[in-house]
């Protein structure tokens, strides 16, 4: 004897309306972050951290991390551009552009302040206000994006007011830390999870 399921009305809308909210969250979400090229990006920080530990000034010690973050800028925006291709995510318009748009505040505001600070001779503030400002970056562009990267931004938060209170001489283990370490997690969970 064959029984047939009966399926109540309200589970078939319930069911519907899941489906319709997942299918317009992807739609709206920039799933273009490189987790591969975020590993990357860590990897080249734990060197230049590395380096900059053995520098003998402060001066040369900004000049590394200032290549770094040029280096680490291309290296994501390479990434970025190779992933967007293949997952076919716009870079230009929508998501694409509005997380792109939130980033650049914080950047500007963290340039900004690394010649105030460098003109200052405030160097013991500088690896605190980089990963906190990272961070303020990161999840503000997460808001349009997967759900990890906010997280990610708010991890380099927590980092870079840990940072801002700790001597210089941890200066690079916090850089380790924020830009090296964190960014290869998170770029590991991104890369298996999201497509690279």
């Amino acid at each position: 004897m064959k029984s047939d399921k009966v399926v109540s009305i309200n589970d078939r809308a319930y069911d519907n309306l899941k489906y319709i909210r997942e299918t317009m969250e992807r739609a709206g979400s920039f799933t273009a972050v490189p987790g591969w090229g975020g590993v990357l990006m860590g990897v080249s920080a734990l060197l230049t951290a590395f380096i900059s530990s053995q520098l003998p000034s402060r001066n040369l010690w900004f000049a590394a991390w200032l290549g770094e973050a040029m280096l680490a800028f291309t290296i994501g925006a390479w990434a970025m551009i190779q992933k967007a291709r293949a997952v076919k995510a716009p870079l230009l318009y929508g998501p694409g552009r509005k997380f792109a748009l939130s980033l650049c505040p914080a950047m500007i505001a963290g340039a900004v302040l690394s010649v105030v600070f460098y003109a200052n001779d405030l160097f013991h503030l500088m690896a605190g206000t980089w990963l906190l400002l990272y961070g303020v970056a990161v999840v503000t562009g997460g808001a349009f994006s997967v759900r990890v990267v906010p997280i990610m931004g708010g991890c380099f938060m927590a980092i870079g007011v840990l940072a801002l209170f700790a001597p210089f001489s941890l200066a690079n283990l916090f850089m380790a830390l924020g830009f090296g370490i964190l960014q290869i997690a998170f770029g590991v969970v991104i890369a298996r999870r999201y497509g690279g």
